[in-house]
């Protein structure tokens, strides 16, 4: 469900106060893992952490008027989801992330874009934590770069 919310505290305010605790969890593990750089707000109708056109003028490719997502976080209708854009961009990392993850014992309940779940007691909160930890910006939008250049696919732009 996106929300037309101009503030993470509006967006927040939206929430049932069950959904509202979950978001701040894991709000929180972003938060404090988060390498400089990134900036926390609303993009897309939910909670975003992105590269701001300061950083990076040319924005998101698909469009160039919003800065690059990195993490997102949203209430959908029946689950909350994770959108953990950070680690899609054709790295070793959705590996490490995967065999981290597996390593908890957790259900990792992962769409081709999103991590769904229910509460933040689901998530691998840590292994959540730790792999923010590891991308800083710059490396983030040099590996952004080159998955575009492959067309996010894998085949190369003419």
């Amino acid at each position: 469900m996106q929300s037309s919310a101009a503030t993470v505290a509006a967006y927040l305010k939206e929430q049932t106060p069950e959904r509202c605790r979950e978001l701040e969890t894991v709000r929180a593990v972003i938060n404090a893992n988060l390498q400089p750089g990134f900036t926390e707000g609303m993009q897309y109708g939910m909670i975003g952490w992105f590269v701001p056109h300061s950083i990076y003028p040319k924005g998101y490719h698909a469009n160039p008027k919003e800065p690059l997502p990195f993490v997102c976080l949203a209430s959908q209708k029946a689950h909350l989801s994770l959108y953990m854009f950070s680690i899609y961009t054709g790295t070793a990392l959705m590996e490490e992330f995967h065999q981290a993850w597996a390593a908890t014992g957790k259900k990792l309940n992962m769409g081709k874009s999103c991590i769904r779940f229910k509460k933040a007691a689901d998530l691998a909160l840590d292994v959540i934590g730790q792999t923010l930890a590891k991308i800083p910006v710059t490396d983030f939008i040099e590996h952004y770069e080159a998955a575009v250049a492959r067309d996010l696919l894998g085949r190369k732009r003419k």
